[in-house]
């Protein structure tokens, strides 16, 4: 009886702090931005540097435990409501069940409140300023310069890439490490891109994540950057700047787009650089598509072969490897996986759902607007 009090108010305590703190983060970003600027580092550091020793993704591995253990009490409440109702007298078995499910309270709550802190908190912080004035107003003649500018970067670059005879672009470098240092240098102008870095991470199940359409996942209870490591090459670099600034407080997805384009044409790295464009490539060219005639789109900086080949998620053989192995279609996969992420970000308070992926053509706007294209 003392244990069962005992962890009903650790889940009750547990689960205050959380709707303490997701309270105090809706209703003041204030509040969620001291939390991410002073706080959040001091939390997460720790077991960061931690799970940056393992040579495998913690978070996939806790990730997979998770979702057993959940399926192990939805199991336990059914056994344990069919056991009530036919009045069965198994009171071992009952007993089991029962701290089991007390064990999963505690441990749910304990998910949550990790979630809150890492994650949830930083949705509601005050948005990135990339330059002194923002604007709404921007003609569609300055979207077409922005997108001009990013095509031709793409073309000049794609011709300096080294390739294998298949076309291919190699790197024979530290990508994670280069990737890492990046993102640091970005820290005299965001003060949150300092400290620690974690080390990027391939995924076990890239083949399922690829199914998804997904390039990189940040594992908030882990405080990882993952990988997609079946994609194309090209999507790496930007990737992997993409979810380190994830870790480091930049948790909308418009913001982590930017700063990972920042932190690739900043690189010394040359495949940085180019995939730092390509990754912004699609976002923009399909805005200024959108605004204009297709007479108009065809006048403008065509984009080479070569960049429309960069610009591939998986080639086709890895495509091939995929389908073998997949266990569910991948139009099943990609629709869930969509649905999920748009939900999540609308909880959140990302009223725009998975489209605030595109918003980073604004973020780009306001950045060029005050450092001149060269």
């Amino acid at each position: 009886m003392k244990r069962s009090y005992f962890l009903r108010t650790v889940v009750a305590i547990l689960l205050g702090i959380s709707v303490f703190l997701n309270m105090a983060a809706w209703l003041s970003p204030e509040f969620s931005d001291f939390y991410t600027d002073n706080i959040f580092h001091r939390i997460t550091e720790p077991y960061a540097r931690l799970t940056s020793r393992a040579g495998f993704s913690v978070g996939e591995i806790m990730l997979i435990v998770f979702f057993v253990l959940v399926l192990i009490f939805v199991i336990c409440i059914v056994i344990g409501a069919f056991l009530k109702l036919k009045k069965a007298l198994f009171k071992k078995e009952m007993a089991r069940g029962g701290c089991f499910i007390r064990f999963m309270a505690v441990f749910l709550s304990a998910v949550l409140l990790l979630m809150t802190l890492n994650c949830f908190i930083l949705y509601h912080c005050s948005p990135i300023r990339v330059s002194n004035v923002h604007r709404d107003d921007y003609t569609v003649k300055e979207l077409a310069f922005l997108r001009d500018y990013i095509v031709s970067k793409c073309n000049e670059l794609a011709e300096e890439m080294p390739r294998d005879e298949k076309g291919n672009v190699i790197y024979e470098g530290d990508m994670g490490q280069v990737a890492r240092a990046s993102m640091e240098k970005l820290s005299a102008q965001y003060k949150r891109l300092g400290g620690f870095y974690t080390t990027p991470k391939d995924l076990t199940f890239s083949g399922f994540m690829s199914q998804q359409y997904m390039q990189g996942y940040y594992f908030p209870f882990s405080m990882e950057a993952n990988i997609n490591s079946m994609m194309y090459i090209m999507n790496k670099p930007f990737t992997m700047c993409h979810e380190l600034s994830h870790t480091h407080g930049y948790i909308y997805e418009d913001e982590a787009n930017f700063l990972g384009f920042l932190g690739c044409i900043n690189s010394d790295d040359e495949i940085f650089n180019y995939s730092g464009y390509l990754g912004v490539l699609a976002y923009v060219n399909n805005d200024f598509y959108n605004s204009v005639s297709e007479e108009e789109y065809k006048s403008h900086v065509a984009i080479s072969r070569k960049v429309k080949y960069d610009s591939q998620f998986l080639t086709d053989e890895a495509w091939d490897e995929v389908e073998k192995k997949a266990v569910l279609e991948t139009e099943t996969v990609k629709k869930a996986a969509d649905t999920f992420i748009d939900t999540n970000l609308k909880v959140n308070g990302v009223s725009s759902g998975k489209a605030s992926y595109s918003h980073v053509v604004g973020l780009l706007l306001d950045y060029y607007s005050e450092n001149p294209y060269n």
